[in-house]
């Protein structure tokens, strides 16, 4: 571990999982005061709130903060990713993106308690030590401890070394919390650890928020979500306020089977990481915002603003929440989304999901115009239009002609 600050004190990230857990005593044992914070970032009911506060007083912190990040979850990350509208590597929807607020309220209580000292429970091979790490540098001179990283030069097996290190004191393990890696926020619900980092079939225990195929209502589900410049106000014109409404689509298209996936992806530092994940809500978004904000875009916007998003997703991803080009990119998006308002109607039998109507009264469409079906054009101009369109295409079969590639062409 780096040199012990000026301060006794360090405020550790607290969840109540394994690797927090652990760092509480090891911490301890070298001298420090711990100060627990647990920000909840929409994942936990009251139950766990009471249990984590429990847990990190047995463990023998000096004192536990518990702080709401609920609507700066919202705020923060749903609204521009949803905005956005792309995913990392085409697949994985940011669905840690809470560390950053989970930092911000962490450094706050730094300040508050007049200690430089912060500690995380991040591992050494996985992206959450970049976006902690990152994020301290990005707001400030803080010392950062982070004892996981220090106990992996001597134990590779760290998961069983906590365990082990924890039983050793009289401090119970999770039979959960051994097995898997979970974190579970507003966003949603991902899983890694045992057989999924073996590139093996999930377990049984990670299906937590999306229902098993077995489990799915035989009736479909239809809803509609009101958009105002590209932000979720409501569900079936019912107003409501962005973190209640994201729960409510975790909970209805969740028990439809609806935002389940696998992911394996490159991770920040290198390797291939491989997790499950369910955001029923979050994808229930993305799949509604995309059906209205295409029929109301331009096509140069529709064509253009995914390279804006994905590079968004890319920083937030990899650890720059707070680099400068990140607002650059918000700006722009935010920008596109002053027309994207109406509402859009969802519809599920499990598993897959359609925006089956959409209403707007920006939708880019001409009276006279229905695509394939009729026109406020004649034939000629549309026939002129094909000729200009291809011009250069026409040419350069006429002045430089190619052999097909499919073979011979038939005497």
């Amino acid at each position: 571990m780096s040199s012990i600050p000026t301060s006794d004190l360090v405020v550790l990230a607290f969840s109540g999982g394994l690797d927090t857990s652990f760092c509480v005593p090891y911490l301890r044992e070298r001298g420090l005061k711990v100060i627990t914070l647990f920000v909840d970032t929409g994942g936990v009911d009251a139950e766990e709130r009471r249990y984590i506060e429990e847990r990190a007083r047995a463990l023998g912190a000096v004192e536990h903060v518990t702080e709401d990040g609920a609507q700066a979850i919202w705020d923060e990350v749903v609204v521009p990713l949803v905005q956005g509208g792309q995913l990392y590597q085409d697949v994985y929807p940011l669905l840690v993106s809470d560390r950053y607020v989970i930092v911000e309220r962490a450094l706050a209580l730094c300040d508050a308690r007049g200690t430089r000292a912060f500690a995380h429970g991040c591992t050494g091979m996985g992206n959450d030590q970049v976006r902690f790490d990152q994020t301290v540098r990005s707001l400030g001179e803080y010392e950062i401890l982070a004892p996981i990283r220090e106990i992996q030069r001597e134990n590779p097996a760290v998961r069983a070394y906590e365990a082990e290190y924890l039983r050793a004191r009289g401090f119970a393990v999770r039979a959960k919390t051994a097995r898997y890696s979970i974190n579970h926020n507003l966003l949603g619900v991902t899983a890694s650890g045992a057989e999924i980092d073996e590139f093996e079939a999930p377990g049984d225990e990670t299906w937590t928020i999306c229902a098993h195929p077995s489990r799915w209502p035989r009736a479909p589900l239809r809803l509609t979500i009101d958009f105002e410049r590209g932000v979720a106000v409501g569900i079936d014109g019912a107003r409501m306020a962005g973190p209640a409404l994201l729960r409510q689509l975790n909970e209805a298209l969740g028990a439809y089977g609806v935002g389940r996936g696998i992911y394996t992806g490159d991770t920040t530092i290198g390797l291939k990481g491989r997790i499950v994940f369910e955001c029923p809500g979050l994808t229930g978004l993305l799949t509604a915002h995309r059906a209205l904000e295409e029929a109301i875009l331009s096509a140069p916007q529709n064509s253009f603003k995914p390279q804006v998003a994905k590079k968004w997703v890319e920083l937030v991803y990899r650890g720059f929440f707070f680099e400068p080009l990140k607002d650059d990119l918000e700006a722009f998006i935010r920008s596109s989304q002053e027309a994207v308002s109406g509402s859009v109607t969802l519809e599920t039998h499990g598993g897959a999901l359609l925006p089956v109507a959409i209403r707007s009264e920006h939708i880019l469409r001409s009276k006279g115009a229905v695509y394939a079906q009729s026109a406020d054009w004649g034939a000629v101009e549309a026939e002129g239009f094909i000729k200009l369109f291809g011009m250069s295409s026409t040419l350069s079969a006429r002045v430089n002609p190619r052999r097909r590639s499919s073979g011979q062409v038939p005497r």
